[in-house]
């Protein structure tokens, strides 16, 4: 495990107060806050290149296509 030491400011020190208002320790708020902060980048990403895609006209039009061939292979 790493140890980290990092100086707080005034708008992270409220948000532990926030995140520990609930009896978590600092460090696990802090380890929940990192998930938490990858998994919100992770889906602002998706987002963005869901976004690019569902404007790329050539995307849209390959998808199209795939619904078409999809909609001809079922069986009622």
């Amino acid at each position: 495990m790493t140890v980290v030491n990092f100086r707080t400011d005034e708008r992270s020190d409220r948000a532990l107060a926030e995140l520990t208002a609930d009896g978590a320790t600092v460090s696990e708020a802090i380890r929940q806050a990192l998930v938490d902060a990858v998994r919100l980048r992770r889906r602002e990403q998706m987002r963005r290149e869901s976004r690019e895609v569902s404007e790329d006209p050539r995307e849209v039009a390959e998808s199209k296509a795939v619904l078409r061939e999809m909609e001809a292979l079922r069986a009622w």
